[in-house]
């Protein structure tokens, strides 16, 4: 599958391109399922960071086995991995650098597989190395019915936290419940509910893949509490004036999650959240959208807001 216009999900295209050959340093993959992300319908306008030349596969999360790899390499022909690039992940097989690569438990399916990489190393990175989450903090979620936000609920709840999701309506309020949320708020209850549910206190940590106005946001925030800045889906850049960061010695941090890679600390963060995996708390949910010929269908889907969890298809 190939983005051959810059002119969104309507210019992917099903073109037969050669077969990847590995570098020394890299794995043959061959690809089982791929989970179409917003980076994907970004890209494909020409409107992320990221910006291929054309043609390109999109894709960054994906799931299959291994079919050639580097001598003395962990992951030896027929290993079942997960994978994630910043492009590239939408095809039948895929060369790929090792540090992109996680081995996969034996009870782990490709479809749930496809639909964790990305999501969950950004919401573990957010809540453990830019957060600080300590067991028995309050955290509360903006956007809890998306990919990150599920994967935010899930990873905060296994490490011990209070969470409270934050969603829209009833219909996401239901999504949140089922990924884990100990509590469910809609978005203009906000802050007064949340206060509510911890006696005036406040919460200790926010996931914001919302972005727009956080006032709100701050104002549920207890004294040393932290806003994790992960994303703008809203589409609208959030300001903040800095005196009440000051006056509640509250603050916002940035999470960019390329980071996991250029410092070499996703294979850690991944191994985390294995062993939360194995204690019950990782259920991606997954909505399967058909074959690598339905991306654009996906596409279009996240684009229109339709996506509650994580769309995967299968190769």
């Amino acid at each position: 599958m190939c983005v051959v216009e810059l002119d969104g999900p309507s210019a992917l295209e099903v073109l037969e391109r050669d077969v990847p050959v590995r570098a020394a340093d890299e794995v043959l993959v061959e690809v089982k399922a791929v989970a179409p992300a917003f980076p994907d319908l970004l890209m494909s306008q020409g409107k992320y960071q990221i910006k291929p030349d054309l043609p390109f596969s999109p894709g960054s999360d994906f799931a299959g086995i291994v079919l050639e790899s580097p001598e003395g390499s962990e992951f030896v022909p027929g290993s079942r991995v997960a994978g994630c690039l910043s492009y590239g992940a939408a095809a039948e097989r895929v060369a790929v650098t090792e540090d992109r690569l996680y081995p996969l438990p034996d009870d782990m399916g490709f479809v749930e597989a496809a639909a964790i990489p990305m999501n969950y190393l950004t919401a573990h990175f957010a809540l453990v190395t830019r957060g600080n989450l300590t067991k028995g903090d309050w955290v509360m979620v903006l956007g809890a019915s998306g990919g990150v936000g599920s994967a935010s609920i899930q990873v905060a709840a296994g490490l011990g936290a209070q969470v409270v999701a934050v969603v829209s309506d009833d219909a996401r309020a239901e999504v949140a419940r089922e990924a884990g949320a100990h509590h469910v708020v809609l978005r203009d209850e906000v802050p007064d509910k949340v206060r509510d549910l911890t006696d005036g206190r406040g919460v200790d940590l926010v996931v914001d893949v919302v972005g727009g106005d956080i006032r709100n946001a701050l104002r549920t925030l207890a004294p040393g509490g932290r806003v994790m800045a992960v994303g703008f889906a809203s589409g609208e850049i959030p300001t903040v004036k800095v005196n009440r960061l000051l006056l509640t010695n509250t603050d916002v941090r940035g999470v960019e999650s390329a980071y996991l890679w250029t410092a070499g600390i996703s294979r850690q963060a991944w191994d985390d959240l294995m062993i939360l995996n194995g204690d019950g708390y990782l259920k991606p949910l997954v909505q399967e959208g058909g074959s690598l010929g339905d991306y654009a269908a996906a596409l279009e889907n996240l684009s229109a807001r339709g996506v509650l969890g994580r769309v995967v298809l299968t190769v």
